[in-house]
């Protein structure tokens, strides 16, 4: 009765890969061009995430030049979000939405995560909202992400970056 209970709690609990299941960037990156065909940019693995647990995230320029993230569970394979970037807070999308300063975005990050900017991205979420996306590396090496709303100022999301692949904006602060 003990070995059946200890075996109906482990299936209750297993994970995708102790299912016989694992995750890879390449499944990952098949769920993003199902949605976005274009060009990948940039790959970051996300050690943590507001989901609770790994994820990869995944930028692609699309025929259009346009820059889109999604962020892709490692663990199931799902993708979990999707955002257009723009170039810059004055672009038409960001514009409309923002009522706080790239500086005052900096800054609030910094309170909870301070260290040194590596770069800022300028978010459209998939409902429309504007987020600056900080990445703040600490004076352990951590590179933590920390999002911004650019309405309220609240932190959005905050994911530690693992390791990445690909184009990266110069930028320090």
């Amino acid at each position: 009765m003990r070995r059946l209970t200890y075996l109906i709690l482990i299936s209750m609990f297993a994970t995708p890969a102790m299912a016989g299941k694992k995750v890879t960037l390449e499944d990952c990156l098949k769920a993003v061009s199902a949605i976005k065909a274009g060009d990948y940019i940039k790959v970051e693995y996300l050690s943590f995430t507001d989901e609770g647990g790994p994820a990869y995230e995944i930028e692609v320029r699309d025929p259009g030049d346009k820059t889109w993230e999604f962020e892709c569970s490692a663990r199931t394979g799902h993708i979990v979000e999707m955002e257009q970037e723009v170039d810059s807070p004055d672009h038409e999308l960001f514009k409309r939405k923002r009522k706080i300063s790239e500086d005052r975005a900096i800054a609030i990050a910094k309170e909870l995560y301070p260290g040194t900017v590596k770069t800022v991205e300028y978010e459209i979420e998939s409902n429309g909202a504007a987020s600056y996306e900080i990445s703040v590396v600490d004076d352990y090496g951590v590179n933590i992400k920390v999002e911004v709303d650019a309405s309220s100022g609240d932190i959005v999301e905050v994911q530690y970056v693992e390791w990445q692949i690909g184009e990266e904006k110069a930028e320090m602060r």
